[in-house]
């Protein structure tokens, strides 16, 4: 059975749906444990499962089988949910030359075939400068749509959740203090397999709940895993040559969630715990939000403790049935609280289909409505043409957007410094998240535009169908975005 290791803001919900899959979660935390009231085995973990820095997604690692069986069940929680596998996976090896030395805290290597990593100076042994070579590992891959290159480290090791082998150690350790490191450390020795020769073992704090049994389990993992990795070493050349890699025995896999997505997420998680409308929404914006989500989901569920009543009940009695699950979301006190808010400056997050993340700019919020809405405003810089309109841009320009939260379209207008219209574009895309700095979605190639004398035109169907031929936009996905675009042409001819 494929075992995961999962941690982050979506851990509740993507328990709940992987164990419906019939899939086997391990090592849990104890919230975990004590919300699903349920025993989880402390063992070894295939694959695991960790939310991106920024909250917007998920990034699976491990066997390449057992991946993508987690992505797919992850990947079909709603419509606007995306993946990508990563071209620099977790674990892999790769001879690499350093391209960029100066300054700061690290130095930007060559790994082949266009692709980039990032060397720390303090994982280095030794002055780091321009044309040096090293062979070095994945230690932090990243997802497509952040501007972060992977970390990567001049030594070896594998991980299984609870404990590392690595050639940069020697002998035992373990990641606690006190009686139960040493009973850690000590136990090793009555353990079938032994730590493999130059690689040294540290027991993480996972490892302070496993049995000897579990405890051998992961090092006999491990240790194969080691073994694995040096044979397919065993043919590289004894020292760093040119950029390229050498042995990818993980598969790493990003997945990055929409709106929908997350309100689905809340629903899963629903079924467990006491879950506030738009849960993963709120926490996905900021890390403040996350213990004041916390807090209110607390008070509640003892509310309804305290009058047996179920709380997730009352809070759907909030919605609007024709809003769907996310019409309850209390975007007017999470703006008030997190923002954005009138006067503020935020960046459109201009997301692609092929994970990639492109800035359109930054903009002054002048307007914004409880119901969702949001009104920024940029300068625009002369030079060229606006996409698809053909109308000059001039300096004094100013380009008008109105967004409104969950809707699957938004219109940009542009105007000359007299008042005058330079046209309308309308990008259609997944539905937008007004987020305290950025506007986030994506984009789903087709378009409609309104020229100055009043023209309306569907513009870039080519690209959407390209886009599902190559795999990039789903079928259904693409079907949506047809819909909207035609609802946007028919609205506008008006």
């Amino acid at each position: 059975m494929t075992t995961a290791r999962v941690r982050g803001i979506y851990t509740t919900a993507v328990t709940h749906l992987l164990r419906e899959a019939d899939l086997e979660v391990v090592q849990a935390s104890e919230p975990i444990r004590e919300r699903f009231d349920d025993e989880f085995e402390v063992a070894p973990a295939a694959v695991t499962v960790d939310t991106t820095r920024d909250r917007q997604g998920v990034g699976v690692s491990g066997p390449p089988e057992a991946v993508e069986t987690i992505a797919n069940e992850l990947e079909s929680v709603a419509i606007d949910a995306f993946r990508w596998e990563s071209e620099v996976s977790d674990g892999a090896v790769f001879d690499a030359e350093v391209l960029e030395a100066s300054g700061g805290s690290g130095a930007v290597v060559d790994l082949g075939e266009g692709r980039r990593g990032y060397l720390n100076y303090d994982d280095a042994d030794g002055y780091v400068d321009s044309g040096d070579r090293y062979r070095v590992q994945v230690r932090e891959s990243t997802p497509p749509w952040v501007d972060d290159r992977p970390r990567v480290v001049p030594t070896l090791e594998v991980r299984s959740g609870l404990c590392t082998l690595s050639q940069d150690r020697t002998g035992v350790s373990a990641a606690l203090s006190g009686e139960r490191a040493n009973e850690l450390v000590g136990m090793t020795d009555l353990l079938s397999t032994d730590v493999p020769d130059g690689w040294g073992l540290r027991w993480h704090h996972t490892a302070a709940d496993a049995d000897l049994e579990a405890m051998g389990d992961a090092l006999a993992a491990i240790a194969e895993r080691a073994a694995a990795l040096e044979s397919e070493l065993a043919d590289a050349p004894s020292e760093p040559d040119e950029p390229s890699q050498l042995v990818a025995t993980e598969t790493t896999i990003w997945l990055w969630f929409g709106r929908r997505s997350r309100f689905a997420l809340d629903e899963a998680r629903r079924t467990v715990e006491t879950t506030m409308p738009g849960h993963h929404r709120t926490k996905a914006a900021t890390r403040a939000a996350s213990s004041a989500v916390d807090f209110a989901e607390a008070v509640r569920g003892s509310l309804a403790v305290d009058s047996s009543s179920d709380s997730n009940s009352d809070w759907h009695s909030w919605a609007d049935p024709s809003q769907g699950a996310d019409g309850a979301f209390p975007f007017d006190a999470v703006v008030k609280q997190f923002g954005p808010d009138s006067g503020d400056r935020i960046e459109i997050g201009h997301g692609k289909p092929d994970g990639r993340l492109i800035s359109l700019g930054y903009g002054d919020v002048t307007d914004w409505e409880p119901d969702g809405k949001l009104t920024l405003e940029r300068s625009m810089r002369g030079g060229g043409s606006y996409d698809a309109l053909g109308t000059p841009k001039e300096d004094g320009d100013t380009a008008v957007t109105k967004f409104r939260e969950g809707r699957w379209w938004y219109p940009t207008t542009y105007k000359a410094d007299d008042g005058s219209t330079k046209g309308t574009y309308v990008n259609v895309c997944t539905p937008v998240e007004l987020f305290p700095e950025t506007v986030r979605y994506v984009d789903l190639y087709v378009d409609v535009i309104r020229t100055p004398d009043g023209e309306v035109e569907i513009v870039d169907e080519a690209e959407l169908e390209a886009a599902v031929a190559d795999d990039i936009v789903s079928t259904e996905l693409a079907e949506k975005a047809r819909s909207v675009a035609g609802a946007v042409e028919r609205a506008l001819s008006k």
